[in-house]
């Protein structure tokens, strides 16, 4: 279960890797999370879905959520089921390496070919670029590549 990414059901803010810390103090529960990218529309709908699953717990009182941007969220931090879940709702996961010119390659989600080509690095949300896959003709999006060590 979890807290899922309102404009991506598959995967959980956990596997996300946006969760940075909890802090439990008696009964009251401070979420600490990273956003993926600032200016995020989700932010809020995040928070509040955080709030209304951590009160669903036993025994807990006050909730408070908040976001911080230190350390920065990177794509790194993106577990495997993560990954999984980006493909299986049709969005290739960001890159694990990238060129020495700093530019990134995704494979196709739907078909795994690598014959892709980026139509544009601005996709519907900051945090996504639309691609197009030259062997199965379907349009993409893929999640950009964050890291610190660009």
């Amino acid at each position: 279960m979890g807290v899922k990414d309102p404009e991506i059901d598959t995967v959980s803010i956990i596997d996300l890797g946006m969760v940075e810390k909890v802090n439990v103090e008696g009964n009251n529960v401070n979420v600490v999370l990273l956003p993926t990218f600032l200016g995020c529309p989700a932010l809020e709908i995040i928070k509040k879905n955080t709030v209304n699953a951590v009160k669903r717990l036993p025994s807990v009182g006050e909730v408070e959520v908040e976001f911080v941007f230190h350390p920065p969220w990177t794509s790194e931090r993106i577990t495997e089921e993560g990954h999984k879940g980006l493909r299986a709702f049709g969005i290739a996961p960001p890159p694990q390496h990238f060129e020495e010119d700093g530019s990134w390659h995704v494979d196709c989600p739907y078909c795994d070919s690598t014959y892709v080509t980026m139509e544009n690095i601005f996709g519907p949300t900051a945090c996504r670029s639309i691609l197009y896959c030259k062997s199965c003709k379907n349009p993409f999006e893929a999640m950009k590549p964050v890291s610190t060590i660009m």
